[in-house]
Parts: structure tokens; C-alpha cells; sequence
């Protein structure tokens, strides 16, 4: 039996995007892993940790589950984090919960 893997080099070097959560937890103050984006080629809207993360080029790369346009780039330079989300057009994070300040 042929590994599926060793049939697609592509898949081989496929994360899913949950992979991404740790470098986004930098830029954002929640888990945006269960944010959903919506993708500006296709149109289609996915959780962040359903998109195909590639780390192994300069930036992570996260492409679309089902179009695999890229939605999300990510990458750091000179002490700065570059975020490009050209290829989303809307991202919807949910809003974290706070515990209530009168409440012990």
C-alpha cells in the first residue's frame, strides 16, 4: 500500500493552522485559532486552525482549506511583526470572557 504523503510533497509539508497559534498569540491578546476568516478568493469562511499552515518558507503561510488561496502571512523582521491578510476578508474573533470584577 502507496503512503498517500509520499503521492503529494505538498501534504507532506501541510500543518493544520492550529500550528499558527503560538506566533499569533504574539499579535493578538485572545486564541485566534478559533477565529473564523472568511476568504477573499473563494468566499468561503473557515476556522483559522482549519487552514493549511506551511512554516517552512520566511513567513508562515496560511492558505485556505478549500480554495488554498492564501488568506494569512506571517512573518517577523527586524524585531517587528509582519502580518499580511490580504487574502481575508473579514475575520471574526470571538470576544473573551472576563470573569465579573464584583465576584470572588
Amino acid at each position: 500500500m502507496t503512503d498517500p504523503v509520499t503521492l503529494d510533497p505538498i501534504a507532506a509539508r501541510r500543518l493544520d493552522g492550529n500550528a499558527a497559534g503560538g506566533m499569533l498569540a504574539d499579535v493578538f491578546a485572545v486564541d485566534v485559532t478559533a477565529a473564523r476568516s472568511r476568504c477573499a478568493g473563494c468566499g468561503t469562511t473557515s476556522m483559522l486552525g482549519e487552514h493549511h499552515l506551511y512554516s517552512d518558507a520566511p513567513a508562515l503561510v496560511l492558505r485556505c482549506p478549500h480554495c488554498t488561496g492564501v488568506v494569512m502571512r506571517l512573518g517577523s523582521r527586524d524585531g517587528r511583526i509582519l502580518l499580511d491578510m490580504s487574502g481575508t476578508r473579514l475575520l471574526d474573533i470571538p470576544a473573551p470572557t472576563w470573569p465579573d470584577e464584583g465576584s470572588n
